[in-house]
């Protein structure tokens, strides 16, 4: 277990509920996680008083998927782009862990050495969870996307891992997901802009979730719901009206 003294973090759920892989990419972010691993983010500047965007991808995937194009992409916007990697992922040292990488958010935050009020922080799908907390600890950031977005995680963490395999009551593991994972309490506390993106048929993370999130997230706030695509096509089936929401978001954040 981490450092975090949390079941979240057991073996048995890092093992089922992440898919990391290895993946080299050039010129690595370096960024040390809370745990003393390295993880291996990508920077992109388009200039140093630009607003800067940290976007958290999908549990899946690696930064190597999103390169070059999508940093590329807001950096032709005029934006910053900072691509966080998980701990496990591409070129990241150290194991994936649910609630300790949390506590990895507002150290690649800090990284940047910047106001708060000039990030947005994107988070896709898991990504979402550790992008929500970015802006509970950091309520004065500029913005949060939520794209293909949980808001309840014990949905689907139950189908992975049972409590009987943890040594404790589903009751008291609800309770500790409640915890580390309270969208509401987190969106709550936020006073940036929050744009949430979803598909009307997402297959793994339905739409509910979405509108969930979009109503507990305090104004200004916007939900797009899209009718094409699933959770991992979203963007290819939407590209062009996807890319205008995120950059007007961006820009007025």
């Amino acid at each position: 277990m981490s450092d975090t003294s949390t079941v979240l973090d057991h073996a048995i759920i890092a093992a089922r509920y992440f898919y990391p892989r290895s993946a080299r990419i050039d010129e690595p972010y370096w960024v040390d996680a809370a745990d003393g691993s390295r993880l291996a983010c990508y920077y992109r500047r388009a200039a140093p008083d630009a607003k800067t965007v940290i976007y958290f991808h999908g549990n899946g995937e690696v930064v190597s998927d999103y390169l070059p194009d999508f940093p590329e992409w807001f950096v032709h916007a005029g934006y910053n782009c900072l691509m966080a990697e998980y701990r496990g992922y591409g070129m990241s040292t150290g194991r994936p862990a649910l609630a300790g990488m949390l506590d990895d958010v507002e150290r690649i935050i800090d990284s940047l050495g910047v106001p708060d009020n000039r990030v947005v922080l994107f988070g896709r799908s898991i990504g979402s969870l550790y992008a929500l907390h970015g802006g509970a600890k950091r309520p004065q950031l500029a913005g949060l996307i939520l794209e293909s977005g949980i808001s309840d995680i014990s949905e689907r963490f139950f189908m992975r891992v049972q409590p009987e395999e943890l040594g404790m009551s589903r009751e008291n593991l609800v309770s500790e997901l409640k915890t580390h994972f309270d969208y509401a309490r987190k969106l709550s506390v936020f006073q940036g802009r929050t744009l949430i993106l979803h598909t009307q048929h997402d297959e793994l993370v339905p739409v509910h979730h979405a509108k969930r999130l979009h109503a507990a997230a305090p104004e200004p706030k916007q939900l797009e719901i899209f009718e094409r695509g699933g959770h991992n096509d979203i963007f290819m089936w939407n590209r062009e009206a996807y890319m205008a929401l995120v950059e007007a978001f961006v820009a007025s954040a």
